[in-house]
């Protein structure tokens, strides 16, 4: 069951037999944070620690968050990162993006299941949009949480100096439509959902425009 997107507290946003997964807008740049949890176990991970960490504190106590992952290292995605490791929730990130985050204690490797309870969490390196960014799979669903790799419309902001649109590009093209399936839902780290088979067709507009 996949609710539609918008809201401005923490959510129910999808559930199913195995899994049910929880969104919250948090700071400036009104970023998604969502939390996956295990229905059979209780154990839940949150992904990106962005901003207002009193509030995600909160969030993942009442939700019994084992640990966090970030898709990437950027400053609107890290913010709650140090409230999460001092209350004793370790932080994993891909290893390209490891020196952006003020501390964090585990490092992510591309292509590894992670358990969440009974769920595994499929790591999958997409750099591009940053050297470490990295989307997540949860087997058994629909599931594909992007971080700033996939939006609807198009891929994240590449004009940086850590940026590079062409890396971007092979990484959507190769990891994610060629992996996955059209009814595949994209949980994008800002904005609204969206799912593989809206995205799939207009790549090749993508790489004319050149963004």
């Amino acid at each position: 069951m996949w609710k539609p997107q918008g809201m401005l507290s923490s959510e129910l946003v999808y559930s199913d037999g195995l899994c049910e997964v929880h969104q919250t807008v948090v700071g400036p740049f009104e970023n998604n944070v969502y939390i996956l949890r295990c229905k059979e176990t209780g154990d839940a991970v949150l992904i990106d620690a962005a901003d207002e960490h009193d509030y995600l504190l909160e969030l993942a106590r009442k939700l019994d968050v084992r640990f966090v992952v970030e898709t990437h290292g950027h400053h609107d995605h890290i913010q709650a990162v140090p409230a999460m490791r001092e209350a004793g929730i370790d932080v994993a990130i891909a290893a390209g993006d490891a020196a952006m985050l003020p501390s964090y204690d585990l490092i992510l490797d591309d292509d590894i299941a992670l358990s969440v309870g009974r769920l595994s969490l499929r790591t999958i390196a997409t750099p591009g949009h940053t050297p470490g960014s990295m989307c997540f799979s949860v087997l058994g669903t629909p599931l594909l949480f992007s971080g700033d790799t996939l939006f609807p419309g198009g891929p994240g902001n590449t004009k940086s100096d850590i940026g590079d649109f062409s890396t971007i590009i092979r990484s959507i093209d190769d990891r994610l439509f060629g992996a996955f399936d059209p009814e595949t839902v994209v949980l994008p780290g800002h904005g609204l959902a969206t799912t593989i088979g809206t995205e799939r067709p207009q790549l090749d507009e993508w790489v004319a425009r050149g963004w």
